[in-house]
């Protein structure tokens, strides 16, 4: 399988490689933000929380840096970007979350760049899917799989609902980045509060609906610090990272940022909470990163002999 003529590919560079890097750091706190905040709200107030404090950070900061964000003019591309780049996978990542391990989450979530890669392929131009590409993603989500250990893939198969609900969210973001290429020449801060701000009105009816979040309990400082956690660092700065990233290396290559997610929840714990990496846990980051290596192709290419001239 490989490439057809046509547009060049986007790639890689080095700033887009350090960009995922940060990005999986920020999303991958997500998790652990999410799973405390979760003990005492429920998942669409979290959810509410999450993109309007984000909002309100993103187009204060749009406003201060002189950054026009046309939510009237463009309304509705916000949010149909909203809508499957946030709404739905944050909903339904958070009340899978409600159920499943952090372990079980991070497997189901790695699926994501194979959902992105094969979109790409359908229904661009210039992101088709290789051998190389398909190969690497492979091996980074049995990297995951390896990391998170037996006791995550045990669980695979027994709460059927909730883990189709993470596996619907992995969907979403590939839609979400697929689309999200229509929005490559605005700012990515525009973009970011764009989408977060629609994402926030959209929810809003739902959440009081649903939760009635007034009648809940004052929350504990703790889930106070996670949800600030996840609407600052975990939304608008994510955003504005992930934004970028698409804008220069594509959809495609984006979405690899939740293969190194567990790679960053698991150093974290290691540098902060003292938690211990197993051999397993190594094993796994290899295998993530020779996935990365084949999907860049960059490294393969130098292993390669050259062939003499002739």
């Amino acid at each position: 399988m490989s490439a057809t003529s046509g547009p060049a590919a986007p790639r890689l560079g080095a700033a887009e490689w350090g960009l995922l890097l940060a990005l999986s750091l920020l999303w991958g706190g997500s998790f652990f933000f999410g799973k405390v905040a979760l003990a005492e709200l429920p998942p669409l107030t979290l959810v509410l929380l999450r993109v309007g404090i984000g909002a309100l950070a993103l187009l204060a900061l749009a406003r201060a840096t002189g950054q026009r964000v046309p939510l009237a003019a463009s309304w509705r591309r916000y949010a149909l970007l909203g809508l499957v780049n946030s709404l739905i996978p944050f909903s339904l990542i958070f009340w899978g979350q409600t159920a499943l391990t952090a372990g079980t989450a991070a497997v189901l979530n790695a699926t994501t760049p194979l959902f992105g890669a094969v979109l790409a392929h359908l229904f661009t131009a210039d992101e088709k899917l290789t051998a190389n590409r398909l190969a690497g993603v492979l091996v980074g989500m049995a990297g995951v799989a390896v990391m998170v250990g037996p006791a995550a893939l045990s669980g695979l198969g027994g709460d059927l609902a909730h883990q189709l609900a993470v596996l619907g969210a992995a969907f979403s973001y590939g839609v979400g980045s697929l689309f999200g290429r229509r929005f490559r020449g605005d700012p990515p801060m525009v973009t970011a509060a764009g989408q977060v701000a629609a994402t926030a009105v959209m929810l809003l009816p739902l959440a009081l609906l649903a939760d009635r979040p007034w009648e809940l309990p004052a929350p504990s400082a703790a889930t106070v610090w996670s949800v600030l956690g996840l609407a600052l660092l975990s939304t608008a700065l994510a955003y504005v990272i992930f934004f970028r990233i698409l804008a220069t290396a594509g959809a495609g290559n984006v979405l690899l940022v939740t293969l190194l997610i567990p790679v960053s929840a698991i150093l974290l714990g290691a540098l902060f909470l003292g938690e211990a990496v197993t051999g397993s846990q190594l094993a796994g980051m290899a295998g993530i990163a020779l996935g990365l290596a084949a999907i860049d192709g960059r490294l393969l290419r130098r292993l390669r002999p050259r062939r003499p001239a002739p």
